[in-house]
């Protein structure tokens, strides 16, 4: 049996079968539009979020889950008598793991601890699910935490967006903001590297997304075994495309497809499509 429970936070976005089947807590973001909240994932469902997103004038905001919503999975794993690794969203990129620590400190003699991924959507992904699995195999809290960061020492994530608007409006340009002011119709590669960081501005979409994938080998830099996630905001058809061109040129072992979450997607916009790839960690 388990001694050790993962938990994390909603913009992982981690297929709810996977989810389910190794027993993830998740404490969703909030999404906060024209005065109402909802939770990431719960309360609105992602074909609705980005239908309103491309036409909405009002731009949604988000909010990190708060200490007492962590708290709350927290609760839940340690009444089933179970240590608690807790992995998040970037730390650079969201006041979760803030809330985290909050939550642990309401908690001082339970067995927890924090892991910040330094990355998002599947580039966290990743690594909660690696420790998810070891912690199925009986793993120990120490050992499932020096998994997860090994794992984050060895993933990437990139994307490709339709236009640099939404992360302007979000607050999330950072250092992608060397293309604001560019050519309109180029669309901008960015890397989550702890910040979201502009990488290169390609003239079509067909050709950044090719690039997108050139990118990705050179960062793989023939490490095995690669485990790769096609990523999207409400495109799964150039998901997939994506995917395919993934699995040709590296070969992985194992492969998602995830949508991202609106506590993401919001700062991407709809369309925004990318690869986010674990490498070199057996």
């Amino acid at each position: 049996m388990s001694k050790v429970a993962i938990v994390t936070d909603s913009t992982a976005y981690i297929p709810a079968e996977l989810i389910a089947k190794h027993n993830i807590g998740v404490a969703p973001a909030v999404v906060i539009w024209s005065g109402e909240e909802y939770l990431d994932g719960i309360d609105i469902t992602i074909n609705e979020f980005y239908k309103r997103l491309a036409t909405d004038t009002d731009l949604p905001t988000t909010s990190q889950p708060s200490p007492g919503a962590v708290k709350e999975v927290y609760d839940r794993a340690l009444a089933e008598g179970k240590d608690v690794l807790g992995i998040f969203i970037s730390e650079k990129l969201s006041g979760t793991i803030d809330s985290a620590r909050q939550a642990k400190a309401m908690l001082p003699d339970a067995n927890i601890e924090i892991v910040d991924t330094r990355s998002v959507s599947m580039g966290a992904g990743w690594p909660i699910l690696k420790a998810a699995r070891a912690a199925d195999r009986g793993a120990s809290l120490a050992e499932c935490k020096a998994i997860a960061e090994r794992c984050c020492d060895n993933v990437g994530t990139f994307f490709v967006v339709d236009t640099l608007e939404f992360l302007a409006r979000g607050g999330r340009i950072s250092g992608a903001k060397r293309f604001l002011g560019t050519v309109i119709q180029s669309k901008p590669i960015l890397e989550v590297a702890g910040t979201i960081e502009g990488l290169e501005q390609v003239r079509t979409r067909k050709k950044a997304l090719a690039r997108l994938v050139d990118l990705v080998e050179e960062r793989i830099a023939g490490r095995s075994p690669v485990y790769l996630a096609a990523i999207h905001a409400n495109d799964p058809e150039a998901a997939q495309q994506l995917m395919e061109a993934g699995k040709e040129r590296f070969n992985p072992v194992e492969t998602v497809v995830s949508d991202l979450s609106p506590g993401v997607g919001v700062h991407g916009g709809p369309g925004t499509v990318g690869l986010a790839f674990m490498a070199g960690v057996e």
